[in-house]
C-alpha cells in the first residue's frame, strides 16, 4: 500500500505528498495535463518543444541546471501524446531549492528569441536524426496516419512535420505556455524524506502566488469505428523487410484495458510468447517479433511488429500472424499462460514501486487519470482478469476490418 496525502491550493494546483524516511532524498514531480493530442493540427510538436524550452531559463532564474546541480540534484522530463512530465531528485535538506526552481518556471519562462532558436535547433536535429535519417525512423509517422483518420494521435510527439517546429514563433510559444502550463492544469507530487506540513508551507510560499489560469477544456475529435482493413506499402533503404500491424483498442480507463495488457504479453511480450515461439523459433518466418499496446489515455493501438527472415514474403508473414491471432480469438488461453503474465505484471509493479522516483511519477499519473488511489488497486484489476476476458477482448480487437497493415520493404526487395 502506497500512502499519500493530497491537498489543493487556491489556484487549483493539486499537491500529493508521499513520505518515505528510508531515503535521504526527495523527489519533486510536476505533471502537466497537456500532450501532443492537444496541439493544433497545423502547429504540432509544441508540447515536445516546450519540454526543451522549460530548461532554457525562467523569468528570475537564467540557468535551471546550475543551482540544481549545486544542491546535489538531477532532473529530466518526457512528453507523450497525453501528458508532459518534469521530475527532479535532490537531497531532502535542499527541498526548497526544488520548489524555487519549479515554481519560477511555472510562473513564466524567459521567453526570448535566443532560447527559442537554440531549442528549436535541438528539436529539429532530433527530428532529422531519429525520424528522417534513421532506418525505419518514419514508421510511426506512417502507421499513426494510417490508423487514425480523425483523432490527434495521428501525429507523434515530435510533430507531424519538421516545418511546424521550424515555423514556431514567440507568440505561438507564449500562447501555448499560458494556456497549458498553469497551476490549474498541473499536478505536483513531492515524495521521499519529506513531511506533509513542510510541503504545505513550501507549496503555499512558492506556488500559491502564481495565477491559476483558465482550466483547459479538452474536446478532441473522436476516431470513428474502423470497418475496413487498411494497407500501406513503403520502400526504403532498410536492411530487412518489416511488417507492422495495428488494431484499435479501448482507452486507459476502460475495464478492457487490463485484459488487453495481458493479451499482448501472451502474444508477444517475451521470448516465451506465442508469436515468438511459433513464428520465430518454429516456422522461422521472423528474426524477431513483438506485440504491445501504446497505453494511451484515449483509445489506442495494439501493435504486432517484426523483421522478416530473408526470402519470406509480406503475404506469408501476415498470414502467419493472423493465424496466431485467430487462435487466441477462438480458444481461451491456458491457466499457465494467464498466471504467467499476471505474475510478470505483479513483479514489474513491485519492482517499479521500489523507486521513490517511480512512485512519485505513478501518483501523478493516476491523479491525472482522475484518482491517485488507483495506484493501490491496479494490481487487483490484473489479478481479476480471466481467460474468458482475454478471449473476449481478443475478439473485439482482432475483429475483421479493424487492422492497419504497414509493409516496410527494403528497396532491393521485390
Amino acid at each position: 500500500m502506497i500512502e499519500y496525502n493530497k491537498f489543493v491550493l487556491e489556484n487549483g494546483l493539486r499537491v500529493l505528498v508521499h513520505p518515505d524516511d528510508t531515503t535521504p532524498m526527495a523527489v519533486v514531480n510536476i505533471m502537466y495535463d497537456v500532450g501532443a493530442r492537444d496541439e493544433d493540427p497545423g502547429k504540432t510538436g509544441f508540447a515536445h518543444l516546450f519540454e526543451h524550452l522549460m530548461f532554457g531559463g525562467s523569468i528570475n532564474i537564467p540557468d535551471y541546471d546550475e543551482p540544481l546541480q549545486l544542491a546535489g540534484g538531477e532532473n529530466n522530463a518526457y512528453t507523450t501524446n497525453d501528458l508532459t512530465n518534469y521530475y527532479l531528485q535532490l537531497p531532502a535538506q535542499n527541498l526548497e531549492t526544488a520548489f524555487w526552481l519549479e515554481s519560477d518556471r511555472m510562473l513564466s519562462l524567459a521567453f526570448g528569441k535566443k532560447s527559442l532558436e537554440v531549442q528549436r535547433k535541438v528539436v529539429c536535429e532530433e527530428f532529422k536524426e531519429h525520424y528522417i535519417n534513421k532506418p525505419y525512423g518514419d514508421v510511426w509517422h506512417k502507421l499513426r496516419e494510417l490508423a487514425y483518420s480523425t483523432h490527434p494521435y495521428r501525429w507523434m510527439t515530435i510533430g507531424k512535420e519538421l516545418k511546424h517546429v521550424e515555423d514556431a514563433t514567440l507568440t505561438d510559444v507564449k500562447n501555448f505556455f499560458f494556456k497549458h502550463y498553469r497551476p490549474c492544469n498541473a499536478i505536483l507530487v513531492v515524495a521521499g524524506n519529506v513531511q506533509l506540513e513542510e510541503v504545505k508551507r513550501l507549496a503555499e510560499k512558492w506556488f500559491g502566488p502564481i495565477e491559476s489560469g483558465t482550466p483547459y477544456q479538452r474536446s478532441l475529435p473522436q476516431e470513428p469505428r474502423q470497418t475496413e482493413d487498411r494497407y500501406l506499402k513503403v520502400e526504403a533503404d532498410v536492411p530487412v523487410d518489416a511488417l507492422y500491424m495495428a488494431w484499435h483498442m479501448s482507452d486507459r480507463l476502460s475495464p478492457e484495458y487490463f485484459s488487453t495488457d495481458l493479451l499482448t504479453d501472451i502474444l508477444g511480450g517475451s521470448a516465451s510468447s506465442r508469436l515468438y515461439q511459433k513464428l520465430v523459433k518454429e516456422q522461422q518466418l521472423f528474426s524477431g517479433i513483438s506485440c504491445y499496446h501504446l497505453g494511451t489515455l484515449d483509445p489506442g493501438l495494439v501493435v504486432i511488429d517484426g523483421k522478416l527472415v530473408d526470402g519470406v514474403t509480406m503475404e506469408q508473414a501476415e498470414t502467419a500472424v493472423r493465424a496466431e491471432v485467430k487462435k487466441i480469438m477462438e480458444a481461451p488461453v491456458t491457466d499457465r499462460e494467464l498466471q504467467g503474465v499476471i505474475n510478470k505484471t505483479e513483479s514489474m509493479i513491485a519492482f517499479e514501486d521500489m523507486s521513490v522516483l517511480n512512485r512519485a511519477n505513478s501518483l501523478a499519473f493516476y491523479e491525472l487519470l482522475g484518482d491517485a488511489s488507483l495506484i493501490n488497486t491496479e494490481l487487483g484489476r490484473y489479478q481479476n482478469v480471466t481467460a474468458a476476458d482475454i478471449q473476449q477482448v481478443a475478439q473485439q480487437i482482432f475483429r475483421e476490418g479493424n487492422c492497419n497493415v504497414l509493409q516496410y520493404k527494403g528497396k532491393a526487395k521485390n
